[in-house]
């Protein structure tokens, strides 16, 4: 129901919080906050707070979360109405009285939410009875710990059409199952359990109630995924998977701590993420983000990470995402667009790259602006005035749709620079103008072509700039090693100058140090993941970064023979554009190499 202006204020006001809660939990005072046993979970370390003079509780065990009406909801198992009766009781105020529709309609909630958490707890207990051991090792095959399987309350649904009502009736009328999507009438014959043969993914609401399903599919039947119809307590334009984890994820660390959230496109990506450590992580149900799911987003961070799949339909995701938060955008409100190597997925580049890899390919995000310039630049050529008009007339097109003016005053003075940089070469001092992934201000012309040899120069001034602490171990190499061009030449100049890196420098600070001292064209075009997306899963870590620097200077050492047969092996394991180019580049020098040796003969 309802109430009158500030009448759920001065309720709050007159509970404390702290003393609510000080009733049923022992708190200890830590500072400004209360800590405790969690009543919420079992647990042996207090990891439930209480902040009293902002009104929330907080538990970094379960991620429940709320204020003196959310705890009197999840302690005494009371609706919302009922909450503030209770409440208001003790604190002397008078309800505003609630309509007969208004208590049904919160009576039939409760009794869905009721539903929903028994088939929960049904598919969860499924999973590890016997039954489920095909649903436990399709988990474990996709990386996941029992840990993780557990937090996230993965479950089971067995191939029987009846196991669900068997298993909730009589407490639960079949009417309720189907109310609650968990049971299906067909047109004719009696009705069936909605989900069947499924790997479960419980999907929860902002304070962690589970209101809905997503299943996926053993074998190779069809939908391999099905998500819960819309019903009165879940409909899934207006819920993100994961939000109340990584809410608590977000309070727990704060900005400094956490990336921001991150938005995936599915429920393994999410889960495989905060296994990995990105607990701010999250993924619509299956469908394009909708504006209620970005206001949601922004709820958690100022700009959250968009990393959808390296393919073309998650490249079009990204570009609907982008062009349905234009119109929402507000100062310090926007997004960021993280590109995966092609064919990928967070799922995957976590299993196969680790952390460290995920890390550096977040670092690489694009402003919601360059994104923008990139998507309507596309592959053409904007090198005449008509050109470079046609193209303003697209992106202003677009900047009209946000509706701050600001933003959008912001927006078009970053594109006529864009356009501006378009017509004239790059110049020493230039200011970030929107190129294709630019991260640094350019300091220079654009480099000559690259080798084959070239390219392998390249990965060993990306693994110092990733792995600083690697100078002090390769000095001797570095200065040894053959570098004909001017550029890196240069970078190695000012690497070995400086005093060699502690072990565990920041590799931030590292790369802004070289930034600095006149080489921020060639910083960016090193750290830019268009240059060699593979380096990124061969170098993951300090360990494999020093086997791969041994590998690439044999190659450089062992001639161009050397070269072309180590880009022909990477050919024959990874046919793309990178491994081409390094390919028809390293036979060409070693078809010189040849053509020379016979002439000197």
């Amino acid at each position: 129901m309802a109430f009158p202006p500030g009448f759920l204020d001065e309720l709050r006001s007159r509970i404390s919080l702290s003393g609510l809660i000080g009733r049923r939990v022992k708190l200890v005072r830590r500072g400004r906050e209360f800590a405790g046993l969690c009543p919420f979970h079992h647990e042996k370390t207090p990891s439930f707070y209480v902040v009293e003079d902002k009104s929330f509780f907080h538990c970094f065990g379960c991620g429940a979360h709320g204020d003196v009406i959310g705890f009197a909801m999840r302690a005494d198992n009371l609706d919302f109405i009922e909450a503030i009766e209770k409440l208001a009781g003790e604190a002397g105020l008078v309800v505003p009285q609630a309509t007969p529709q208004e208590r049904e309609r919160a009576q039939r909630q409760k009794t869905l939410l009721e539903a929903t958490e028994a088939a929960a707890a049904f598919y969860e207990e499924r999973l590890w009875a016997p039954g489920g051991v095909r649903a436990r090792e399709y988990l474990q095959g996709r990386g996941l710990d029992p840990a993780i399987i557990r937090r996230f309350r993965l479950g089971w649904a067995p191939d029987d059409r009846q196991a669900l009502r068997r298993a909730l009736n009589p407490e639960f009328s079949d009417p309720l199952l189907i109310e609650a999507g968990l049971r299906r009438r067909p047109a004719e014959g009696e009705p069936s359990d909605y989900f069947r043969n499924r790997v479960m993914f419980p999907i929860s609401d902002r304070a962690g109630r589970v209101i809905a399903f997503g299943g996926r599919v053993l074998g190779d039947g069809q939908p391999k995924y099905l998500n819960s119809p819309d019903t009165p307590i879940f409909e899934k334009g207006r819920v993100l998977y994961g939000w109340s984890a990584a809410r608590a994820a977000v309070i727990r660390d704060g900005e400094a701590g956490s990336p921001g959230a991150i938005v995936a496109e599915g429920y393994m990506d999410v889960i495989a993420l905060h296994q990995a450590g990105f607990a701010t992580a999250v993924a619509p149900l299956g469908t394009a983000l909708t504006e209620f799911q970005l206001h949601e987003l922004w709820r958690l961070t100022p700009e959250p990470l968009l990393c959808f799949d390296g393919d073309a339909a998650g490249q079009h995701a990204a570009a609907r995402a982008m062009r349905r938060a234009l119109p929402l955008l507000r100062p310090g409100q926007s997004l960021r667009f993280v590109s995966l190597p092609a064919g990928e997925d967070p799922d995957s580049v976590v299993r196969q790259g680790g952390r460290g890899t995920f890390e550096q390919i977040l670092s690489a995000a694009r402003p919601l602006s360059t994104a923008l310039w990139e998507s309507e630049l596309g592959t053409s050529r904007a090198d005449t005035p008509e050109r470079r008009a046609a193209l303003e007339r697209r992106l202003m097109d677009q900047i009209g749709l946000i509706a701050d003016r600001t933003v959008q005053a912001e927006y078009r003075r970053f594109v006529r620079d864009g356009l501006f940089n378009l017509g004239r070469p790059a110049r020493a001092g230039d200011r970030h103008l929107p190129r294709l992934r630019p991260s640094f201000v350019r300091d220079g012309p654009e480099p000559p072509p690259r080798s084959g040899a070239r390219i392998q120069r390249e990965n060993l001034f990306r693994m110092i700039l990733h792995f600083p602490y690697l100078v002090d171990q390769v000095a001797e190499e570095l200065s040894a090693l053959e570098i004909p061009e001017s550029d890196l030449d240069s970078l190695r100049r000012q690497i070995l100058e400086r005093d060699a890196p502690e072990s565990g420098l920041d590799a931030r600070a590292f790369q802004q140090h070289l930034v600095e001292n006149g080489l921020a064209a060639t910083v960016e075009r090193l750290l830019s993941p268009s240059v060699d997306t593979t380096f990124l899963v061969r170098c993951s870590d300090p360990v494999s970064a020093r086997k791969e620097w041994v590998r690439v200077t044999r190659m450089l050492t062992g001639g161009d023979r050397c070269v072309l047969a180590e880009a022909t092996d990477d050919l024959i394991s990874d046919i793309c554009p990178e491994s081409w180019e390094r390919f028809l580049a390293a036979r060409e020098r070693a078809l010189h190499e040849g053509s020379r040796g016979d002439d000197e003969m």
